[in-house]
C-alpha cells in the first residue's frame, strides 16, 4: 500500500530469510532474521502486523535506505509497494519472525515472491502494528475467520488462559488447509470447507448457528469484507454486542488487490457503520 507524501518516516526493519516451510498447499511460512532484528519487538498483540516493502521492478533505491527521501525524489509510480502479513510468531530469544502467506498462485505481487524466496534473501518491512490481545476478564471469546485471519486466530488461540473459553471457526478452501492449532484454554475449533461456495459463507452459516454461551464476549472477526460485514450486523445489530468487545474488520475484499482495497477501506467501514447503526 503506498503511502501518501507528508506522513512521517516510518521505521524500516531489515532483515533476512532463514527458513521457508510449506505449511499446506497454499500457505507457506517465511521465517525472518539477522542482526537488523535486534530492536524490533513484538508480543503485546496477537495480530500485530507487519508491511512488506517490495521494490518496483527494475527501481534500484540508493542506500542507506529512506523511505521518505525514495517519496520525494522518485515518480510514485517508482515508489516501492507494500502488502500487509500478520506476525505468526515472535521469537525474542531467538530473535526469529515468523509470517504465514496465504499463497493464491503465481499472479499478482507477493504470491511470486513468496514461491520464490530463498534463505538469505532480503526483506525489508514496516512495523509491527496491531490492536488485538485475549482480554482474560471476558467470559468466552469467539474467533472467526478465512486463511488470511488463521495466522491471528492461531496467535490468539496460543496467548488464551487455561481458563477461558472459546469457539474458533475458521473457513479455509478444504481439508487440505486445515492446521494443526494449539491453545491452553478451553476451545472448540471448527473447520469450514468452502469448496466453490463464496467467500464466508459457510462461516456466516455457523456462526448464525452457535447457540450463543451466556456471559461477557470478546470477538475477533477478519478476513474478506463481505463476510465481516455480515458478521458485524450480526454481532453489533442483532445482537448487541458492544463495540469495544468487538475487533472486526476486512483484511481484504474480493475483486481488489491492496493497493486499491485500502484506498477506498476508510470509506467502506464508514458506509458499513452508517448502515448498520441506523438500522
Amino acid at each position: 500500500m503506498a503511502e501518501r507524501p507528508g506522513r512521517r518516516n516510518p521505521q524500516i526493519t531489515h532483515a533476512q530469510v532463514q527458513r521457508v516451510e510449506r505449511l499446506t498447499p497454499h500457505m507457506i511460512r517465511v521465517v525472518l532474521g539477522g542482526p537488523g532484528l535486534a530492536g524490533f519487538t513484538a508480543g503485546q498483540y496477537t495480530d500485530h502486523y507487519i508491511k512488506l516493502l517490495f521494490p518496483a521492478e527494475g527501481v534500484t533505491y540508493p542506500e542507506p535506505f529512506d523511505l521518505q527521501h525514495i517519496r520525494a525524489e522518485f515518480p510514485r509510480e517508482q515508489w516501492p509497494r507494500m502488502r500487509t502479513y500478520t506476525v505468526r510468531r515472535w521469537n525474542a530469544e531467538e530473535r526469529e519472525l515468523s509470517v504465514d502467506f496465504v499463497y493464491h498462485g503465481p499472479e499478482g505481487l507477493a504470491g511470486p515472491w513468496v514461491a520464490s524466496v530463498q534463505p538469505g534473501d532480503e526483506v525489508r518491512f514496516t512495523g509491527p502494528g496491531g490492536a488485538y490481545a485475549p482480554d482474560s476478564a471476558a467470559d468466552w471469546h469467539l474467533l472467526a475467520g478465512d486463511e488470511s485471519a488463521l495466522p491471528a486466530i492461531s496467535a490468539a488461540l496460543e496467548r488464551l488462559p487455561q481458563d477461558a473459553r472459546a469457539h474458533a471457526f475458521i473457513e479455509v478452501s478444504g481439508p487440505e488447509e486445515e492446521q494443526k492449532l494449539e491453545s491452553p484454554g478451553n476451545v472448540s475449533i471448527t473447520w469450514l470447507h468452502r469448496g466453490d461456495a463464496r467467500v464466508g459463507d459457510a462461516l456466516v452459516r455457523a456462526i448464525r448457528d452457535l447457540d450463543f454461551p451466556s456471559g461477557e464476549l470478546q470477538a475477533f472477526v477478519h478476513g474478506e469484507a463481505g463476510f465481516v460485514k455480515e458478521l458485524r450486523r450480526l454481532l453489533r445489530v442483532e445482537l448487541g454486542v458492544p463495540r469495544e468487545r468487538l475487533s472486526i474488520s476486512g483484511y481484504w475484499r474480493i475483486g481488489q488487490d491492496e493497493d486499491i482495497w485500502q484506498a477506498t477501506k476508510r470509506d467502506w467501514n464508514r458506509q458499513v457503520e452508517e448502515e448498520q447503526e441506523t438500522t
